[in-house]
């Protein structure tokens, strides 16, 4: 489980930063008519978040969690600064599954 763990970690810092960085770029695009950097953040996060989902799938399965948890996870992802609050609770939660199973 905290091979998985990891990759999860990193994908939800990244995703959380490129959608505040998307939420900027989408400012600039409609409030100030600036284009060019919402056509680069865009499928950059895009990308991001699909692998954020299987990242989250991955360390779902091993960690065996139901449908509605993970769900609630995927959509961390899509809310700006809830990927941050989703990792730290995810991580707390791992950890106690860890100790719980080795003691």
């Amino acid at each position: 489980m905290e091979s998985a763990l990891k990759p999860f970690r990193v994908l939800a810092y990244c995703v959380g930063v490129m959608l505040l960085v998307l939420c900027v770029a989408m400012v600039l695009r409609y409030g100030f008519g600036i284009e060019g950097i919402s056509r680069f953040v865009a499928p950059v996060h895009g990308f991001l978040y699909m692998i954020y989902l299987v990242a989250v799938m991955n360390l779902g399965m091993k960690a065996r969690w139901g449908w509605p948890y993970m769900l609630g996870i995927m959509l961390g992802g899509t809310v700006p600064f809830l990927s941050f609050f989703v990792e730290r609770r995810v991580t707390q939660r791992v950890h106690a599954q860890t100790a719980a199973a080795g003691a």
